[in-house]
């Protein structure tokens, strides 16, 4: 399978299967629409625009990636996972948890999908007991696995910021004893940060993720108070000077674009331009009618967001004063492993969420489904794994729309709770979030292009 697109004028072909990037000119380009035809009629066919021996000499050259396996490469992928299941029955292997520390929020964001961050249940704080718990249980079930994570996460954390503290010092005591690696992460809107918590995360947490919309008038009509009032204001120098002291490395202001702001690449440039140099902004994903929700209409005006987006990007890079956007940085080269990319996130098996009360979910949008409670820290896993094994079987040749996708080696068959929420199945991808993923590839594969030849 190929993938063939033009952006900005560049054409570009990826092999899907090898993952080789191709940048070809217009005549190339054509040509590889008829290989499956004999040269003799390829050349027929195209010589009222191009001379013989230029499509000769062009046909030799594409036969040669062929034969090389890097132009229309055979899938060996679905042969190997014939033969090479990708897991072992059983209790799973568990290498992350995503820890609930404060189901409450001090915000009452209009898109939040957490229910104003109690996730549909009850207000509370997760108690230390619980959380060490946790990291108990993520050491037993983590195997011969030495690397692991651990995600705080809400709700608000610095709400029960002690327990972090605590947690945190817990998992490296139990580090020490049992040859394990922990890496912390924590997620905050920053409206309570302060010097203790900031000299506490650059100490212990390895990425950081700072909560921001963009423009002062996007964030403000989204991230609110419960009084009503906007955030900008009061977090943005928290933000700022949290990144300063990090050295601009190891942490994210993380934004969400909704129906309410399609020109989403505006608020990009407005963090990149306050100096962050690590910004991710995601689309929202709200339920239909909600107002904030993304539809299919709204497709080519994001595309063309992307697009330009992209070209400012390599714009400023050119100029030295670029910044990097989470969704257009793929390494081509030292990229996630096969089975990554076949099997995506590990959610449901790999990885878990945990609520204050200790209760497993498959992630955190999974968390106040009682159809998707797993078990709970204190007892394990229920005794039939059987939400494990769903989770657990799922890959990009399981979902239908991926076996035919070329980008699915980059997604690896997107979002499960994405997937739950829009269609009711595990195996049928969220669309829209398809077709943002694949533009959002097409440009980061430009920026390579562009990377690799400016000219």
């Amino acid at each position: 399978m190929i993938h063939k697109f033009t952006m900005h004028g560049t054409n570009i072909v990826l092999d899907v299967n090898s993952g080789t990037v191709h940048v070809v000119d217009d005549m190339t380009f054509e040509i590889i629409d008829e290989l499956g035809k004999p040269d003799e009629e390829i050349i027929e066919k195209l010589s009222a625009r191009y001379s013989s021996e230029e499509i000769r000499e062009a046909l030799i050259e594409l036969r040669g990636l062929q034969a090389a396996g890097q132009l229309m490469s055979e899938d060996i992928y679905e042969e190997y996972l014939a033969k090479n299941p990708l897991y072992n029955e059983g209790q799973p292997i568990v290498k992350a948890l995503c820890l609930h520390i404060a189901h409450d929020c001090n915000l009452r964001c209009r898109y939040c999908f957490a229910s104003t961050g109690d996730f549909g249940t009850r207000r509370t704080l997760m108690p230390l007991s619980v959380a060490k718990k946790a990291i108990d249980f993520l050491i037993e079930r983590s195997g011969t696995r030495r690397n692991l994570e651990v995600d705080f996460f809400g709700g608000e954390p610095l709400l029960n910021f002690d327990t972090v503290k605590q947690t945190v010092l817990y998992a490296l005591e139990r580090e020490k004893e049992t040859g394990k690696n922990f890496r912390f992460t924590l997620t905050t809107n920053a409206v309570l940060l302060n010097e203790d918590h900031k000299r506490f995360i650059n100490e212990y947490m390895g990425n950081v993720v700072l909560s921001l919309d963009g423009r002062p008038e996007v964030n403000d009509r989204m991230r609110c108070r419960a009084d009503g009032r906007g955030t900008y204001s009061d977090i943005l120098p928290k933000i700022k000077d949290m990144a300063d002291s990090r050295d601009q490395d190891n942490y994210y202001v993380r934004g969400t674009f909704t129906r309410e702001n399609l020109d989403f690449s505006k608020d990009v440039l407005h963090l990149a331009d306050l100096g962050f140099k690590q910004v991710s902004v995601e689309p929202v994903v709200a339920a239909r009618e909600t107002g904030f929700d993304l539809r299919h209409e709204d497709l080519p005006v994001l595309f063309r967001e992307y697009e330009e987006l992209a070209l400012e990007y390599v714009k400023r890079y050119s100029e030295s004063r670029g910044f990097n956007f989470f969704h257009f940085m793929i390494d081509l080269e030292q990229g996630p492993c096969v089975i990554k990319r076949m099997k995506g996130c590990g959610a449901g098996h790999e990885y878990l969420a945990v609520t204050p009360e200790g209760d497993l979910y498959p992630c955190h949008q999974f968390v106040g489904m009682d159809q998707f409670k797993m078990g709970n820290v204190n007892k394990g896993f229920e005794t039939d794994v059987a939400i494990c094994d769903m989770f657990r079987r799922e890959n990009i040749y399981t979902k239908a729309e991926c076996r035919k996708c070329w980008a699915r080696f980059f997604c690896s068959g997107g979002c499960a709770a994405n997937a739950w929420q829009f269609n009711n199945s595990l195996d049928k991808p969220y669309d829209i979030g398809c077709n943002l993923e694949r533009k959002r590839v097409e440009c980061a594969l430009w920026i390579k292009a562009v990377e690799s030849d400016p000219e």
